[in-house]
């Protein structure tokens, strides 16, 4: 499934390469709760057709009768429109506890700069957009660190290339982590040499590499938008994994098990790698949320929904981690609920 910024940019350009009026859609500020953050993007065609979201669907609706159904499609420079002033208007279009919504309306932008957008996210390189109100001057320039602001004179978002999930290991909870990664918006990539589990993977849009997982973490190249997670249970194949994504600037860094394997793990990586400490703090493990989970579509989601934390930049109570709730659980409880971790162990 391909990231929803980049789906737009290229829909949009699409529409524009083939003639059509469109509009592209940006949410510059909000106050209160919002349904969706500062930066999302979505793109209006002149019929009607709608790709992308800035909300549940009640502004979306307002605009396409607005500019569509009203025949009142704009003209002229980009402007900006505010949606939720007051609590009758936060009720109709659906925005929680009053809150408020700006927007950036582009119409008809220059199907040429779109058109070298998407080029340049297809090869991989993350982009600042600035619109300038006074003149609706548009610059696009390769960035460093993601960025979305919005000033009296203009607009500034950042698009970047999907991030990046490798997962390491081929197995059922693999097949469940990946899924969920793609529909989560991620370019997923699985490792694994062992033929009994690659042989049989079946997760459509998740590329499979049969390299030994170390080699495969270097070639990945890890980013700052980019997550390492091994699966195995095997120290032959995730602890060296799991020594090169640590010496990479991956924003989450995982491994699968129970508390005594990962203090196993742990050990290892310090006496024979000579892992320092500070190092070795990026390592999640064992991995996840705890939610009681037993089987692997439920691991996948305590997995997911810590990776989804770190990469939205929430600081997470430590007693949601696993490790810590495990901890207060009693021994015999704690050997149920880590039967489905053990089991491969």
């Amino acid at each position: 499934m391909e990231h929803v910024d980049a789906m737009v940019l290229r829909t949009l350009a699409q529409w524009r390469g083939e003639g059509r009026r469109a509009m592209l859609v940006t949410v510059v500020r909000t106050w209160g709760s919002s349904p969706r953050p500062v930066g999302s993007v979505m793109a209006l065609r002149e019929d009607g057709a709608v790709v992308g979201s800035v909300s549940g669907g009640c502004i979306e609706d307002d605009l396409i009768h607005r500019h569509t159904r009203g025949g009142a499609w704009p003209a002229g420079l980009p402007h900006l429109l505010t949606y939720g002033v007051s609590a009758d208007e936060a009720h109709r279009f659906g925005l929680p506890c009053g809150g408020t919504l700006e927007l950036l309306l582009e119409p008809d932008p220059d199907t040429a700069l779109l058109g070298a957008l998407v080029q340049a996210l297809d090869a991989g390189r993350l982009m600042r957009r600035s619109v300038r109100l006074g003149d609706g001057r548009v610059t696009q320039t390769e960035t460093q660190a993601p960025q979305a602001l919005a000033t009296a004179d203009e607009v500034v978002n950042t698009f970047g290339p999907a991030h990046r999930l490798l997962l390491i290991g081929a197995g059922a909870l693999a097949e469940c982590l990946a899924t969920m990664a793609l529909f989560s918006g991620f370019t997923v990539t699985v490792c694994d040499p062992r033929e009994e589990y690659a042989g049989h993977w079946g997760v459509a849009g998740a590329r499979l590499v049969r390299g030994m997982p170390d080699d495969v973490v270097l070639d990945f190249k890890a980013d700052a938008r980019s997550a390492v997670v091994a699966l195995t249970h095997d120290p032959k194949l995730d602890d060296l994994a799991l020594l090169e994504a640590l010496q990479s600037p991956a924003f989450y860094v995982g491994a699968i098990g129970s508390r005594r394997n990962d203090a196993a793990r742990r050990a290892r990586l310090t006496e024979h790698f000579g892992v320092d400490a500070a190092t070795l703090a990026r390592l999640r493990g064992p991995v996840g949320l705890y939610i009681g989970s037993r089987t692997p579509p439920e691991i996948a989601v305590s997995i997911m929904a810590e990776l989804l934390a770190v990469k939205n930049g929430v600081a997470l109570p430590a007693k949601l981690s696993v490790r810590e709730a495990k901890e207060r659980l009693a021994p015999s409880a704690e050997d149920i609920a880590t039967a489905p971790l053990a089991e491969a162990a």
